[in-house]
């Protein structure tokens, strides 16, 4: 394979380690602190995972190694979506461990979990290794969504640990992820296999995040890499000066994403999920809000804009959430079928709306009729309507166009509107990783095996004080369980890692909110331009807006 000048540069970028970590694996001792509790459900939690709740989180510092020093063989998984950085968590893992004792081993399974079920594997060496050292993507050994959680995956899992003679597992993933890793590490304990898991916090979504982790990695990188691509669309509108562009970020369940590419481009219109949900905002309502925005501008002459749409926005909108209610009750069993077997949308759509109440059909007739038929399209494996598959960002253009119409017809609008739209997901998922992404990881990777060294099990691999230069960094580790309440998941409660959504509350959205009205109606665009991996740190190693913001900074 060529290189480009590039990624010939990026193999040789040496990652900033936290400052307690530099000092050379034989002068790193562990500080504990307090015991912790699970973030809610205490006793369901801790009557759950009795070998590996209440423990105390640990900080690394400068002292002497009190470790007991062993063999350690290691196997690694990447699992679930991909996140830019996950290539140097393995790396720091693996060089924290070659550190310790050249006779170390790390095993990487390859496609996600299935790959230690499958015992589908490779052993990792140092040429294997420099290819993907700071390089985006999880091709390194592949990653899969085959969830831990069955008593008989455990058994098997032991087993496969036992062959090898593995002493630890560390899963690199988000919050289910994570989970599966705190059940299958109190499996282990209950068992007395003597095998360590631990986690490491991924998710672009950047909703894997609490009060002790800042912020899950990959985040950095993809928010960077789609601003980036907002504001050239934005620097496009602004010369060409004849479109709205709406633009769908990823971000199922919580809008950070949408929110930090927000206050690095400012863009006219940015779309929070969790305040349409706080609001019980309606379609309707929502269009208008952009229509105010469309109408405001072109009052000024000024007949282009930019809008920001959270993937899964729809869902919070509560006459949305009940219409895909109706619609999956509709479409349950046989019913299924009887749908499918008629032979044009007009069939169909007499099928629907003698199936819906009225309420519901109220919501669907508004809709364009392509977004109808992709409430209509493939169901998920539980038979529910595949919200990802609705183009939101076009949806909502046709109702602000809708709303256009009628205040043409009314005498109150005069302008142009002309839309064009966007999706960026996969765009940003395997980026080569900023600065900050390939510290963080990293450093998130060689702290997972100070854990292994120190006996740990349960832990999440922890760095924080992020928005300070990395020599600033604190690395330690903290219980998964600290993290976990009880939720309702398909008819039962199960222990589940808490989602973190945008705190309506948080300085990150009350900035965008004291200053939105002005970008609604004024071109106040950002154009952040490219990522930058060499120059000043102000320049190469800034943080997210959000992080900063969190920090009062």
């Amino acid at each position: 394979m060529e290189l480009t000048p590039l990624q010939k540069a990026r193999y040789e970028y040496n990652p900033k380690l936290p400052g307690m970590l530099r000092h050379g694996i034989s002068e790193i001792c562990v500080k504990e602190g307090a015991q912790t509790s699970s973030a809610a459900d205490q006793e369901k939690i801790q009557a759950l995972f009795p070998n590996t709740y209440g423990k105390k989180e640990i900080t690394f510092e400068k002292g002497s190694n009190t470790s007991t020093p062993k063999k350690q063989v290691v196997g690694v998984i990447l699992s679930g979506g991909q996140a830019p950085g996950g290539h140097n968590v393995v790396c720091g893992l693996y060089d924290a461990l070659k550190a310790t004792d050249k006779e170390n081993v790390l095993y990487g399974f390859k496609g996600g979990p299935s790959g230690l079920l499958e015992d589908d594997y490779i052993i990792f060496d140092d040429a294997y290794i420099d290819q993907y050292r700071n390089t985006g993507g999880f091709d390194i050994i592949g990653s899969g969504r085959t969830k831990l959680e069955t008593q008989e995956q455990f058994a098997v899992a032991a087993e496969v640990c036992k062959k090898h003679g593995i002493t630890a597992i560390v899963i690199i993933g988000g919050d289910d992820s994570n989970t599966n890793a705190a059940v299958l590490a109190e499996y282990f304990a209950a068992q007395g296999t003597g095998v360590q898991v631990i986690g490491c916090p991924k998710t672009i979504d950047g909703d894997l995040k609490n009060e002790d982790i800042e912020a899950s990695f990959g985040f950095d990188t993809a928010t960077k890499t789609y601003s980036e691509l907002i504001g050239n669309i934005e620097r496009d509108a602004n010369s060409a000066k004849k479109y709205w562009h709406f633009i769908k970020v990823m971000g199922r369940s919580a809008s950070h994403v949408a929110l930090e590419c927000a206050l690095e481009t400012q863009p006219n219109i940015c779309l929070i999920s969790e305040e349409v949900s706080a609001k019980k905002m309606s379609l309707s309502q929502i269009a208008d809000q952009i229509a105010d925005s469309v109408s405001a501008r072109a009052e000024k002459g000024m007949n282009f804009g930019v809008a920001i749409i959270p993937e899964g926005v729809v869902e919070f909108v509560p006459e949305f959430s009940a219409l895909i209610a109706e619609i999956n009750e509709l479409l349950a069993g046989s019913k299924a079928d009887a749908f499918n077997a008629l032979s044009n949308w007009k069939e169909k759509y007499a099928f629907i709306e003698k199936g819906l109440s009225s309420e519901a059909m109220a919501v669907f007739a508004i809709l364009p009729e392509t977004i109808q038929q992709q409430l209509f399209l493939e169901r998920d494996p539980h038979g529910n309507v595949q919200v990802s598959l609705i183009e939101s960002e076009k949806l909502f253009s046709a109702l602000v166009k809708d709303k256009l119409e009628q205040r043409k017809a009314a005498g109150t609008y005069h302008g142009k509107f002309n839309a064009l739209h966007h999706f960026f997901g996969y765009e940003g998922r395997c980026a080569f990783p900023s600065n900050f992404d390939a510290d963080y990881c990293y450093s998130l990777g060689y702290n997972a095996f100070m854990l292994i060294q120190y006996g740990y099990n349960g832990y999440l691999s922890k760095v924080s004080n992020l928005s300070k230069p990395a020599e600033e960094w604190v690395a330690g580790g903290m219980p998964i369980t600290k993290m976990m309440n009880m939720e309702r998941r398909h008819g039962e409660d199960k222990p589940v890692i808490k989602k973190a959504l945008v705190e309506l509350d948080g300085k990150p959205f009350k900035y965008f909110e004291a200053h939105r009205a002005q970008w609604a109606e004024e071109t106040s665009y950002i154009y952040p331009g490219a990522i930058q991996y060499y120059g000043p740190a102000s320049v190469c190693d800034i943080t997210t807006r959000t992080l900063a913001l969190e920090k009062g900074e």
